[in-house]
């Protein structure tokens, strides 16, 4: 009994997380069946917590040392030796009920890595590859849970919705970037053609040129977005809403920034809680 209630705990650790940073994804997955909500919970813990050595700490050599304790303690679960944590407790059990890949765990530190040595991406590429890491990775931990009895494999479906959602990112957040971090995630070739100068990013001037590279990223988005709704009937039938919903809603914020005349400098762009409901009773399938 007090082993059970070890376990409820553990989950339940994970479940407070993803409840208090993402109201959407957690609405979206809690409706798995309980044993899968609970694994999309610790993997979106393990996700939190890498951002989370990075976001905390402010400089770059304390933010290295963060996430080195990360990565030692990702190694240590690997092999069979994690520290006792709520977190690890509960990855452990989601890596004996499914086949898991250590791989995205790995690949996700990686793409913390890249954004403590940021520098302004020069190609869509380089953005792709960025997105990857920090975010396509997490598709490719999900797919054990939500695509396990597929006979396709979903990997490339999985990868494109993570790196659709992370696009999706920073065309939201292109002011909060620049503003707060001194970021520039639009690729510098695409702005340079385009003629919009830094300067103008700084000073949050919406011009014909700045909406034609936002532009050229959310295409690129739409394009993942399809290309993961073309695969959406090969994922488990009980996972199917959760994954089309969090796609959709997250889909929908690009529709938000386009409403707001590309305001994503001081605005903060969101699916509205009507326009939620609205996707989601569309989503079911």
């Amino acid at each position: 009994m007090t082993a059970f209630l070890s376990v409820q705990d553990d989950f339940a650790y994970c479940e407070q997380i993803i409840k208090r940073h993402s109201k959407s994804f957690y609405y979206a997955f809690s409706r798995l069946p309980e044993e899968k909500a609970q694994a999309v919970y610790a993997i979106y813990a393990f996700c939190r917590t890498a951002d989370d050595s990075v976001d905390e700490n402010r400089e770059g050599t304390d933010q290295l040392v963060a996430l080195d304790k990360l990565t030692e303690e990702l190694n240590l679960f690997s092999s069979r030796q994690e520290i006792d944590h709520p977190l690890w407790r509960a990855l452990r059990i989601v890596f004996n009920t499914y086949e898991m890949d250590l791989e995205p765990f790995f690949d996700q530190l990686q793409g913390q890595r890249m954004d403590i040595s940021f520098s302004t991406p020069k190609t869509l590429d380089d953005v792709e590859t960025y997105s990857y890491y920090v975010a396509g990775s997490v598709g490719r931990m999900l797919l054990p849970i939500i695509a396990s009895k597929s006979e396709r494999d979903c990997t490339d479906a999985a990868i494109s919705l993570g790196v659709a959602m992370q696009l999706t990112n920073i065309l939201r957040d292109v002011g909060e970037d620049y503003r707060e971090k001194g970021r520039i995630y639009l690729p510098a070739d695409e702005l340079q053609r385009a003629g919009y100068r830094t300067d103008q990013l700084a000073n949050a001037q919406i011009t014909d040129s700045f909406i034609q590279v936002w532009e050229l990223l959310a295409s690129r988005a739409e394009h993942l977005y399809e290309e993961f709704l073309s695969c959406i009937s090969d994922f488990d039938n009980d996972s199917q809403f959760a994954v089309l919903a969090s796609a959709q809603v997250y889909r929908g914020i690009l529709t938000s920034v386009r409403q707001n005349d590309y305001d994503c400098f001081a605005r903060k762009n969101f699916v509205t809680k009507r326009e939620m409901i609205r996707i989601l009773a569309d989503s079911i399938v």
